[in-house]
């Protein structure tokens, strides 16, 4: 703590871990306030959970320092952090009721029988379980399983939550509940959450601020609509929703100017121009993805050259959903967006390809 300011509830400085010859995490530095919700993104293999783990003590770094609440818990061991970690797979007992599996951690610290079931019961009131503290996980539905996993977290009272990819195992329309329950489970009991996830969509839905871990680096430090408004990166660019990036001769033909450059789907007007000072470009639609709500077109944009044509993606909500939509393969149509939509990258002069990540 310096000058009077308060100290973050987690504080990572230059944090490093190597397996052998592979460097796993590669000199993180992170500061995550009291009470915030904190994501860590990234794709399989770019360091995110090897962090979570150290954090929770599970892993020793090979440099570096780790701070909880102004105090180095570097050394010390999972059971003297102040800290709980909810996993992927619920690890619940399946011979104890719901109330016992969130007691079993006060049992073991050898608390007494009615703090620790007064406790439980808050905790799965907490989760808005109370009705269901009698059965057994085998009685419930992968939701309420998360749920209690959760609520045997939260019955220590911890400082800070962990979660490593809590939401992976369960169906898509399930995990969509469950982050609108998460978020408002962590605004109820105040404490700081750590989440891990690869899913894009989870982390802008569920975060106060979100880090992109890339090949064991944060590549940008972030709230969601900073981070999808303005990626500091080509990386974070394609990795948190789809982007069209255009780099050399083609940014310079299609955008007017040279560089690695940027425009989200949703920017980009098919057919009509939205305003005098929009830029143009006309194409050739090649594929139209339906997607439900709305339409992704693929079109090949006319360029003066003999070689391949840049594509760009357009995104359209399906306001009068029909079937003539998909009929437009092979349209000749006009694409316009405002200048200020598209965003300049650093990267090299090379030709970058449309990524798309679900």
């Amino acid at each position: 703590m310096r000058d009077g300011a308060v100290s973050p509830s987690i504080r990572l400085t230059d944090l490093a871990k190597s397996f052998g010859s592979v460097r796993a995490v590669d000199g993180v530095s992170l500061e995550i306030a009291d009470g915030e919700f904190f994501s860590m993104l990234g794709p399989s293999g770019s360091g995110k959970t090897t962090v979570l783990r150290m954090i929770a003590g599970f892993e020793q770094p090979t440099a570096g320092s780790i701070e909880l609440a102004g105090q180095s818990v570097t050394d010390l061991p999972p059971f003297a952090r102040d800290v709980n970690t909810v996993f992927q797979d619920y690890a619940l007992f399946p011979h104890m009721s719901v109330a016992q599996n969130v007691e079993y951690g006060l049992r073991v610290k050898k608390v007494k029988k009615a703090e620790r079931r007064a406790r439980a019961a808050e905790a799965l009131e907490t989760v808005r379980l109370s009705h269901l503290a009698d059965r057994r996980p085998t009685q419930l539905s992968g939701g309420q399983r998360q749920r209690v996993a959760l609520a045997r977290a939260l019955v220590n009272r911890p400082k800070v939550l962990l979660l490593d990819e809590p939401l992976g195992a369960l169906d898509l329309k399930l995990r969509r509940e469950m982050q609108i329950e998460l978020k408002q489970i962590q605004r109820d009991v105040g404490i700081t959450f750590v989440f891990v996830t690869h899913d894009q969509e989870e982390a802008l839905t569920l975060s106060d601020r979100i880090a992109v871990f890339n090949d064991g680096r944060i590549e940008q430090v972030a709230t969601p609509r900073e981070l999808y408004q303005n990626p500091k990166s080509s990386f974070v660019a394609a990795f948190v929703g789809t982007s069209n990036m255009l780099t050399g001769p083609a940014a310079r033909a299609v955008f007017g100017r040279e560089g690695t450059l940027s425009i989200r789907p949703e920017k980009i007007h098919l057919g009509d121009v939205p305003d005098p000072g929009a830029s143009t470009v006309t194409g050739t639609v090649r594929e139209v993805v339906y997607l439900g709500s709305a339409n992704h077109y693929v079109v090949d944009v006319d360029m003066p050259w003999a070689g391949d044509a840049p594509q760009l993606v357009v995104m359209r909500q399906n306001f009068h959903d029909s079937d003539d939509q998909l009929s437009r393969r092979g349209e000749k149509v006009r694409l316009a967006w405002l200048p200020e939509h598209v965003i300049e990258l650093p990267g090299s002069s090379e030709s970058t390809p449309i990524e798309e990540t679900a």
